[in-house]
């Protein structure tokens, strides 16, 4: 096959030249996921169908955030191309999610908003994640919470409180997607937080912040003195 000649001669050669030679930043974004979806691919010219989907979903981020249902319909794609997408997705959360585990989350703030940026600033619908602590501020449990609409997702005070004792948590930080893509705090994400401040604290935890998330920034609700 001519793309993929002996002497290293090719586009996907090339392309796999200026990966190595130049890092991540060497690609562009539909380079990165053209070179994806030919893993599963070989034969096919993916170049068209990496701009399609990007196009399709609106951009690169909310394409690696998009289920792997809507990467087969919308690019009528196999399975095996919509995992190769998913699968860098998965990597590059686990990445970010690794600079924060093993250090205080406060002292490793700007590697957090950067973790949560790139999990939940690109979703379509809202997302809820609670992050529990212990004492040091180290992170016990990541754990996703609920799923809602385009604008509206279930968060349950007396959940978010059995977990924490469940975890012999000490401290939560509460985080939420705005698809919208503006992180400004509603009146009832104001309401809700305070409604889980009000409940955590004869019990000893504390409610460290309420972070929202948007498409290129994050609103932290102490920050904003809302908390």
């Amino acid at each position: 096959m001519a793309d993929e000649s002996l002497d290293g001669r090719g586009h996907r050669a090339r392309l796999r030249r200026r990966l190595f030679e130049g890092g991540p930043e060497a690609l562009l974004e539909h380079e990165l996921i053209e070179y994806l979806l030919a893993l599963a691919l070989p034969r096919r010219d993916t170049k068209p169908l990496a701009k399609k989907l990007i196009h399709d979903f609106g951009g690169f981020g909310r394409l690696l955030s998009a289920d792997a249902e809507a990467i087969m319909r919308v690019g009528d794609v196999s399975e095996g191309a919509a995992a190769a997408i998913k699968i860098a997705q998965a990597t590059a959360l686990r990445l970010l999610e690794s600079k924060v585990m093993d250090q205080p989350v406060l002292g490793s703030w700007q590697a957090l908003l950067d973790y949560l940026r790139a999990d939940m600033g690109a979703l379509a619908i809202e997302r809820v994640r609670i992050l529990y602590l212990n004492a040091r501020n180290m992170l016990i449990r990541n754990e996703p919470m609920s799923e809602g609409s385009v604008d509206e997702a279930a968060v349950y005070v007396r959940e978010v409180i059995r977990r924490a004792l469940e975890y012999h948590a000490t401290a939560v930080i509460l985080v939420h997607n705005h698809p919208s893509g503006d992180p400004q705090p509603s009146q009832q994400d104001i309401r809700l937080t305070r409604e889980i401040v009000e409940a955590a604290r004869p019990l000893g935890i504390s409610v460290h912040d309420h972070v929202i998330v948007g498409a290129r920034t994050c609103a932290s609700m102490r920050s904003l003195g809302l908390i």
